[in-house]
């Protein structure tokens, strides 16, 4: 079974996401992601933060995957479902705020 982890948002709210190597292939599922790897403290770092109606579509041709593999060193992808857009979008935004990953776009 995957290990948990806790991230907590700008907000002050916590989510829950479960720990994948980055060449899992995921269902066909909603849900909100997150492209890290183990700091030297050996704390979780996102590398990117990101939301999908499809986990197994959008993971699976990421456009950002070479880049955080690569140029940042995400060893793996930390995941949960969700399936309203709105609640993903939020929780997308209120982690990018919160943690400013380096592939992300400034929201």
């Amino acid at each position: 079974m995957a290990d948990q982890v806790t991230w907590t948002g700008a907000s002050g709210k916590r989510y829950e996401y479960w720990v994948y190597p980055v060449n899992i292939t995921f269902k066909d599922e909603p849900g909100n992601y997150i492209y890290a790897k183990r700091n030297l403290s050996g704390n979780w770092q996102a590398v990117y933060i990101g939301q999908t109606s499809s986990l197994s579509q959008r993971l699976a041709t990421h456009e950002k995957e070479e880049s955080a593999i690569s140029r940042w060193g995400a060893t793996h992808i930390l995941a949960h479902l969700s399936g309203s857009e709105t609640v993903r979008r939020a929780e997308e935004s209120d982690l990018i705020r919160a943690y400013k990953p380096p592939l992300n776009e400034t929201v």
